[in-house]
């Protein structure tokens, strides 16, 4: 039996840490050729470093998702690399400064919202096309628990995570029959840098959302990325999947 997605390209944002370095590997353990993209340089390429020491194949290049020129960018040079693109994972995001709607800096929102939301619209806009050319594939947009629900004083990052979902369902309709699936991912709270600044006190009340008891490991997210983009869920798109802990469930 080959692998998940051997024969495919791949491209992941945001990948050069936590959920989407954890994804661009199993991509490339799964056979997959992954283009690695990142705002920052350094753990960019160390991620392609990690998949070519494993036996895996891939090439890094440097975007900022909230650009529209950098994902055509993106995408050309994926093209270009690699001759086609079959999965595109959609995961580069930002947490943002906490304050309450009344107080919240608005050149906070629109960053938050530049990055979250506009990133993933970007990111499609440019990879879709591309994978009609290629003859179909998948997407798989990181949303968020917060895409379902509300958490004081996150308002942008809630706001855009709710808006991922709803621009993932429309384009999933509108390419259901042109051989593209489209999905989104509700992770909890998972062990990423994004929580590397919190005390073991906060990371223990985190911990504590979740009826399971603990926060998550990006190597989980990953594997749930996976599936949704092979053939294994060949009838799924338009769909937001948590993997939470238990954390939607309350």
């Amino acid at each position: 039996m080959g692998k998940l997605l051997e024969h495919k390209v791949a491209l992941v944002t945001g990948a050069g840490s936590g959920i989407g370095r954890a994804i661009a590997l199993l991509y490339a353990a799964s056979g997959a050729k992954v283009m690695v993209c990142d705002i920052n340089d350094g753990p960019g390429r160390q991620t392609v470093e990690q998949i070519v020491l494993t036996g895996g194949e891939a090439i890094f290049q440097k975007a900022d998702a909230s650009r529209a020129a950098d994902n055509a960018a993106l995408v050309e040079a994926t093209l270009g690399a690699f001759g086609a693109l079959h999965v595109a994972c959609n995961n580069a995001g930002v947490g943002g400064a906490a304050a309450p709607v009344g107080e919240a800096r608005p050149e906070d929102w629109d960053k938050v919202v530049a990055i979250n939301l506009s990133g993933v619209f970007y990111g499609m806009r440019y990879q879709i096309p591309a994978m009609l050319k290629s003859g179909g594939g998948a997407i798989v947009n990181m949303a968020s628990i917060l895409a379902q629900v509300g958490f004081r004083e996150h308002a942008p990052y809630v706001a855009a995570k709710h808006g991922v979902i709803g621009l993932t369902r429309t384009a999933a309709l509108e390419y259901a029959q042109q051989k593209i699936r489209i999905n989104a991912i509700g992770p909890g709270f998972i062990r990423t840098p994004l929580l590397d600044n919190l005390s073991d006190d906060m990371l223990n009340g985190l911990a504590a959302l979740h009826p399971m008891g603990r926060i998550g490991d990006a190597a989980e997210v990953a594997e749930l990325a996976l599936w949704l983009s092979s053939d294994k869920a060949s009838f799924v798109t338009g769909s937001y999947y948590p993997i939470d802990g238990g954390y939607l469930a309350q």
